[in-house]
């Protein structure tokens, strides 16, 4: 399902917001009503903050009276997915690519993976092509692309990527607090802003976070249909996330390996760098796949279907990353490992150059409202 213009979203939401905040039935399912009553109006920035704070868990769309098929057809979760998906292109940088936010797909993530699989094989094949398909079980990575090259490609993309996540972040942020919206709140008591305090309100951020409690809100499990609960969404989402911190991390302690004592991989099967990733790797195809499976199921009443393109082309991505990592570890001395090696670094190219522009940025956005959440919640 292809997102409306945030603009065209506006309108929609500061109605469904006023109906909301006007009847406040279900002001205890998350932290989105809560900060929605510290609000009089609802402009722009506060239907952006509102979305990105939502973790779509769905409970308000059952508990609501006002919800299809009454007239006033009030669908919270869908409304703040569409201005979340649309927030997040409004927010990219650089703006020349965000319009991939408007239509992606799973079918063109692959396709941009096996792009850069080609564009990285074709230099072997020009120059060195027995090392493209090495015969001596010795399982040289660098014998099939350099580790030079690794290093300036990857690490460009890298450098890019962080710029291009740090800038979108500072724009939602710059955009949720300019002071020009304080016309449509409440009143800040003076509550102190003491150091202790601030502190305080970027630990329960990080917690809430981390744990994602509110996808576990009023002390259930959030649904995929009326009645129909289940804890496997949030535990796919921690599999997932803490799995990719993994495979971060073995990369990390891999280029410490490299950089800093000068050991060179492959590396060992008990090595920190190999338990980490397969470890983590293992977490990702659990999580992913579990989620593909879930958000099949998932009631399209809660949006489903507006996320559907960043959301699965981002798990088809982070699975074809994953599956072939482990295969490559598992082949890595046998002759597939130099066209294994070229798929995977593919798949790791795109992923990474897509991730400022797919669903990855909604952990940096989501974590984002949630401090400007207990910043408020301090000073109210």
């Amino acid at each position: 399902m292809q997102p409306m213009p945030l603009a065209d979203l506006i309108d929609k939401g500061a109605h469904t917001m006023t109906v909301c905040n006007a009847c406040r039935y279900c002001e205890q399912h998350c932290p989105v009503f809560p900060a929605m009553e510290r609000r009089l109006s609802f402009e722009k920035a506060d239907l952006v903050y509102l979305a990105n704070l939502c973790h779509n868990c769905g409970e308000c769309l059952y508990a609501c009276p006002y919800a299809p098929p009454h007239e006033f057809g009030i669908n919270v979760p869908t409304m703040l997915a569409q201005i979340r998906v649309a927030s997040y292109e409004e927010f990219a940088w650089p703006r020349a690519i965000a319009a991939r936010f408007r239509d992606p797909s799973a079918r063109a993530a692959l396709g941009l993976a096996m792009v850069f699989s080609v564009a990285l094989a074709l230099p072997s094949l020009a120059l060195a092509p027995k090392n493209l398909w090495p015969r001596d079980h010795m399982s040289d990575f660098y014998g099939v692309v350099s580790h030079d090259v690794m290093i300036t490609l990857f690490g460009g993309v890298f450098v890019f990527v962080v710029v291009a996540l740090a800038m979108g972040v500072w724009r939602f942020w710059r955009h949720a607090t300019t002071p020009a919206d304080d016309r449509g709140r409440l009143p800040a008591s003076s509550a102190s802003k003491s150091k202790a305090s601030a502190v305080g309100a970027v630990g329960r951020a990080l917690g809430a976070a981390l744990t994602l409690r509110h996808l576990h809100p009023a002390s259930v499990d959030c649904v995929s249909g009326e009645e129909d609960r289940s804890p496997w969404r949030r535990r796919c989402h921690h599999f997932t996330a803490y799995g990719f911190a993994l495979c971060f991390a073995s990369t990390t302690v891999a280029a410490i390996y490299h950089g800093i004592f000068g050991w060179r991989a492959p590396y060992g099967y008990s090595s920190l760098p190999v338990l980490l990733g397969t470890i983590g790797g293992l977490g990702v195809i659990v999580g992913a796949v579990g989620l593909l499976v879930l958000r099949r199921a998932r009631d399209v009443a809660l949006g489903a279907n507006v996320q559907q393109g960043i959301d699965e082309s981002f798990l088809a991505l982070l699975l074809l990353t994953t599956v072939t990592g482990i295969a490559l570890l598992m082949l890595r001395r046998l002759p597939v490992m130099g066209p294994l090696l070229i798929v995977h670094l593919g798949a790791v190219l795109a992923l990474f150059v897509t991730l400022p522009y797919g669903k990855f940025v909604h952990g940096f956005y989501r974590l984002a409202a949630l401090l400007i959440d207990a910043n408020e919640q301090r000073s109210s």
